[in-house]
């Protein structure tokens, strides 16, 4: 019986070799391979096929490692009765399946997580002549398996979720593998994918413009440098008129060639308009293919309601960019107990994060809208409005526009929380 001995020792290698096959190629991504086949790795194009339908070779590996561990199973068996007739068969096979689990579930497929890119490239031929051979078997197996249990398994999908991948962002940043600053840009750019212009432009109040029919070059020169722009849009009477996008590189240029004062149109760059609802990511992409850095941003009527740049599509995804010459002010300032003051043109997505709540940001984009919408009115400076725990009060207006708003929670929300904490 040494020879059946010897056929449970090669079983078990061979599952060994199908746990290492399993688990390596189960960690492959069809990135990761292409990237493999690029460094001009071995069998790269063969992992690369098995990743197109990686069902059907891992359902072939699936099948071979049952055959292998209930034949071996079946062999311990029939030895332990040769050798240690009934009584050790029951112990043969206890000790034989914790050895199994070892050896082969635990032992050979860490292997393969640890050294998945090689194990995976070297078992490659071996699993795509599995998956060749038994794709029938395994078809069938599987067909039958939906008739007695009707469905059609995990549909087609991404590798990850969306859930998934900011999961794993937080849970790398909390055992020290992803710094603070990536976590965040990671969650950055799914946000970003959420967003549409209206909820980044420069809202038309804020937006500098020329008029171009009372306006010199040297003046647009004068307005750029005193606010400090780049890029402003050119109209005749009203900004719904916008004509093109004057650039201070040009108005420089056309100083010191000291071109007729009253040239200003000639020097606009085409003017780009896009819907309020266009989703940001969509517009950063057009914006790198048409190659223009602002755009007007419309409402259903036609209406400029204001303007978007490139940089407020980029520091929507790594954060505020200030300018040499800019004295930053914070939109967002703690003032203690629970209580902030807030720049109006902060979101309420922002708003929520800040404080944990769940205010509707399909109703207002801004907490200077959500007043606008709560009062039905103007709101006047220190005029308040409670709303879901919080008390929201006009710190300053500007004309028909509120500048700052105090958010302060109202005494029975302190009171909840300082319960909860003890």
């Amino acid at each position: 019986m040494w020879w059946m001995a010897a056929l449970v020792a090669g079983l078990v290698v061979l599952g060994s070799a199908l746990a290492v096959a399993e688990a390596s190629i189960s960690r492959m991504t069809r990135i990761r391979v292409g990237a493999l086949r690029h460094e001009g790795r071995r069998n790269a194009a063969l992992l690369e096929a098995i990743e197109r339908e990686p069902a059907a070779y891992l359902n072939a590996v699936y099948l071979s490692a049952m055959f292998v561990q209930n034949g071996s199973a079946v062999l311990v068996a029939m030895l332990a009765e040769r050798w240690f007739h009934d009584p050790g068969v029951a112990l043969a096979s206890f000790f034989f399946t914790l050895g199994y689990y070892v050896v082969v579930e635990a032992m050979a497929k860490t292997f393969g997580i640890q050294h998945s890119d090689t194990a995976a490239l070297v078992l490659a031929p071996a699993v795509w002549t599995l998956g060749r051979l038994l794709a029938l078997p395994t078809r069938a197996l599987i067909g039958l398996a939906n008739v007695l249990l009707p469905g059609k398994g995990l549909a087609q999908g991404p590798f990850s979720s969306e859930e998934e991948i900011r999961s794993m962002a937080d849970v790398g940043h909390e055992e020290g593998g992803i710094e603070e600053s990536q976590k965040e840009m990671i969650h950055s750019v799914f946000h970003f994918g959420d967003r549409v212009a209206r909820e980044l432009m420069v809202p038309r109040p804020d937006v500098v413009a020329i008029d171009l029919d009372h306006a010199s070059i040297r003046d647009a020169h004068v307005l750029a440098v005193e606010k400090g722009f780049t890029r402003m849009p050119a109209y005749r009477g009203t900004l719904d008129q916008t004509e093109g996008i004057v650039h201070a590189k040009d108005l420089l240029a056309a100083l010191l060639e000291s071109r007729p004062p009253t040239d200003l149109a000639a020097l606009m760059r085409p003017a780009h308009f896009v819907p309020d609802s266009k989703r940001a990511a969509d517009l950063l992409r057009e914006m790198q293919q048409q190659r223009f850095h602002a755009a007007m941003v419309i409402d259903e009527y036609g209406t400029v309601v204001g303007m978007v740049t490139l940089e407020n599509l980029i520091e929507e995804l790594v954060g505020d960019i200030a300018e040499e010459h800019e004295h930053e002010v914070p939109d967002v300032t703690a003032l203690g107990d629970g209580a902030y003051r807030l720049d109006a043109t902060v979101t309420l997505t922002e708003m929520n994060e800040l404080l944990g709540t769940a205010f509707p940001d399909d109703r207002w984009n801004t907490v200077g809208g959500l007043m606008f919408g709560v009062l039905g009115t103007i709101p006047k400076e220190g005029e308040e409005v409670s709303l879901d725990g919080y008390r929201f009060t006009a710190e300053r207006v500007r004309g028909r526009r509120v500048a700052l708003v105090r958010v302060t929670p109202d005494p029975s929300r302190l009171a909840t929380a300082s319960g909860d904490e003890s």
